[in-house]
């Protein structure tokens, strides 16, 4: 259930979007324990001068690679966050060769009746899910 969006510099190949997805999804499912099939992911590309990311004085070297992920969901706890902050620098920099400096990740929670996933009904509410 969680919506995942990336934002990332124009350029990667299907292939390597495929790959990005992938690892997102997977540290998603073990870190937040949704279903497989609980997969929600949109990808926006951008050319470089439309991605401003600075490191808020942390020294980090931002790259090309650069991947900002903004993720809508109930409510998660402390420790699962930061299970998934860490799976994803993990699975990212394994499986992608994506940089942990190169990786921004921001939460917003939200309430059962926050979610319809079509029909017109908020199935979270109606029992559906």
């Amino acid at each position: 259930m969680p919506l995942l969006r990336f934002d990332l510099v124009e350029g990667r190949s299907e292939e390597t979007l495929k790959k990005l997805l992938d690892s997102a999804h997977r540290a998603m499912v073990e870190a937040f324990q949704v279903p497989e099939s609980d997969r929600y992911q949109i990808v926006h590309q951008h050319p470089p001068h439309e991605l401003i990311i600075k490191d808020t004085g942390l020294g980090f070297e931002r790259s090309k690679d650069l991947v900002i992920i903004s993720i809508v969901s109930k409510k998660r706890t402390v420790k699962q966050k930061e299970t998934l902050y860490s799976l994803l620098a993990q699975y990212l920099k394994s499986e992608c060769g994506i940089s942990p400096q190169d990786l921004m990740v921001s939460i917003t929670e939200n309430s059962d009746a926050d979610w319809s996933f079509g029909l017109g009904e908020a199935q979270f509410l109606t029992g559906s899910l």
